[in-house]
């Protein structure tokens, strides 16, 4: 194997890598052997009594690596040094993956978010799309609510049961695949029942105030609506993801 391939492969490994922290957190992640798990983090400063105890003796039926770290340092891993409560842990998710592997889908029905920034309705739209007809989630890294222990909480644990399609930005994806595109907005004309969806669709979800953004509804081919009574105005994001996961194919 070349280095030029060493480097790909490692670079997607790597890609598949989320960090999660928190002593309770990372007791269920130890506790659960269907969750591969890249390796343990541990601030120096933590004593070795109560929960962190029973991380290490976890840790250690699995074989798994423990690194140590100063708690500064623990924290730039964690990304949270307010609740990383001197733990953290990288756990290898499978369903994680490129959104430029969609090219190699022959039929599809995704959801892409636009701007989702609360981690309880990231984790409620990704329970939703793995109970529901829904092939992935496309989730952007930038401007998005990130992969936390909030949204495994509001997931249910079905985070890694449905494929998830990182990118730097929709505008990245959306313009390269050869899908129809809907956004759903509020002003939209056509209504979301009367759709015959498409072999390859995506449904794109705005954020929470704002709907979709003006540069990732260029990219749609149409706009639909969720027809209210008694003049009720919208729906939360992540129970629009579930008529969409729920609705004929």
């Amino acid at each position: 194997m070349n280095n030029s391939q060493q480097y790909k492969d490692k670079k997607a490994f790597f890609e598949k890598i989320i960090t999660l922290y928190g002593r309770n957190v990372v007791i269920e992640v130890l506790q659960d052997d269907s969750i591969e798990v890249h390796k343990l983090h541990l601030a120096t400063s933590n004593k070795p009594d109560g929960a962190i105890k029973e991380i290490m003796q976890l840790a250690k039926k699995r074989n798994i690596e423990v690194t140590y770290h100063e708690k500064n340092a623990l924290s730039r891993i964690s990304k949270n040094a307010k609740q990383d409560q001197g733990v953290a842990i990288d756990i290898v998710a499978q369903s994680y993956q490129s959104a430029n592997e969609i090219k190699n889908l022959k039929n599809y029905k995704l959801i892409a978010l636009d701007g989702i920034q609360n981690p309880q309705n990231l984790g409620m739209i990704i329970r939703s799309c793995a109970a529901g007809n829904v092939d992935g989630i496309i989730l952007p890294k930038k401007n998005s609510a990130k992969i936390s222990p909030l949204v495994i909480k509001a997931s249910a644990g079905t985070l890694f049961k449905i494929p998830i399609y990182f990118c730097n930005s929709l505008e990245d994806v959306l313009g390269e695949l050869d899908a129809n595109i809907y956004a759903l907005s509020l002003e939209a004309k056509n209504s979301l029942y009367d759709l015959t969806p498409a072999k390859k669709s995506i449904f794109v979800l705005g954020n929470e105030s704002e709907g979709v953004s003006p540069e990732v509804q260029k990219l749609c081919n149409d706009s639909l609506i969720i027809p209210m009574n008694r003049g009720v105005e919208s729906l939360n994001v992540a129970v629009t993801a579930s008529l969409i996961a729920f609705m004929r194919s």
